[in-house]
């Protein structure tokens, strides 16, 4: 498992990020810890740290980005990772997105703590004037001034971070202000329900490779196919669209024939109706009759035509 918390100072991210790593068997990562591990060891990215730090300077993305590629490729890491510290910037978030991807790797959930930061000022000032009641020293990181300028720069470097993780549908949004109990069931809740949808997603991806592997694709078992067989029915393919066009020709044209022809008796006819009434008077029906007869014989007989110009045409093709 590969999570990112995020949220303001004071927002309970050290607390959660022990609990997972003793439920989860997995690591926190902390970017101040993985940089003096690399100076100590002395790597090649770890020395070029060292110079920078040692002029005083910040170190460039490039740098931790190379220093947490290294360290997540240790045996302990090999669980999953919390990162601590790291992104706090969308161009560092974009820096280890590319990582992972050419590692390919995963990032599970980006957990946020959403938290009132008023609250935290007032947490943060009554617990100051506590020590000072009881005589105590104030740590000099640990004042409500020093914290407003935190929670300051957290707003404009690091909530950023919220919308990039939401736009790639891996943030999980937890209310921070719950007892810290009741924040560490959520998020075990939250982390199981992606568990399972990422269980569910890869047996999914496992069913269609199964259905593919034992149903080859037509181009595969077009492939397979004998030589011989191949050649004999690209050979016969074209002679069977030329016969099926010849006879569609032909039908086409001796419909055509037929249908001019009978049109033309049919007018005939109805001409020969209209004189044989004419000039029979009552004896028209007769006469009616045997031009009825007649135009259906001669009907017929352009038929048969039709019909023996179609074959000719048939055979000429």
């Amino acid at each position: 498992m590969r999570l990112i918390l995020l949220g303001p100072p004071g927002a309970g991210k050290g607390t959660q990020a022990q609990r997972l790593v003793q439920r989860h068997g997995i690591v926190q990562l902390s970017t101040g810890d993985m940089l003096r591990a690399a100076v100590a060891a002395q790597t090649p990215t770890g020395l070029i740290a060292k110079d920078i730090m040692a002029s005083g300077g910040l170190v460039p993305d490039e740098v931790v980005v190379g220093i947490i590629a290294d360290r997540i490729e240790q045996d302990d890491a090999r669980n999953g990772f919390i990162l601590d510290g790291f992104p706090r910037t969308v161009p560092q978030a974009e820096a280890l997105d590319a990582l992972l991807t050419e590692k390919k790797l995963k990032l599970d959930a980006v957990i946020e703590l959403r938290v009132n930061e008023s609250a935290l000022l007032a947490r943060v000032e009554k617990r100051v004037a506590e020590m000072l009641e009881r005589g105590e020293s104030v740590r000099a990181d640990d004042t409500p001034e020093v914290l407003s300028k935190r929670l300051a720069n957290y707003r404009e470097q690091t909530e950023p971070l919220v919308h990039h993780y939401s736009d790639k549908r891996k943030l999980i949004t937890i209310d921070g202000m719950m007892p810290i109990e009741e924040v560490t069931a959520e998020i075990e809740r939250v982390l199981a329900a992606v568990t399972k949808a990422d269980e569910t997603a890869r047996a999914a991806r496992r069913k269609v490779a199964s259905r593919r592997a034992a149903s080859p694709s037509k181009k595969a078992s077009k492939a397979t196919k004998p030589a011989r067989a191949r050649k004999k029915a690209a050979a016969s393919k074209p002679k069977r669209t030329v016969k099926k066009t010849t006879r569609k020709a032909a039908k086409k044209v001796a419909k055509k024939t037929v249908k001019k022809a009978a049109k033309k008796v049919s007018k005939s006819s109805r001409g020969g109706r209209k004189k044989a009434a004419k000039v029979a008077g009552n004896r028209g029906n007769r006469t009616l009759k045997a031009t009825a007869k007649k135009g259906r014989k001669a009907t017929k007989k352009v038929a048969k035509k039709a019909s023996k110009a179609a074959k000719r045409l048939t055979k000429r093709r």
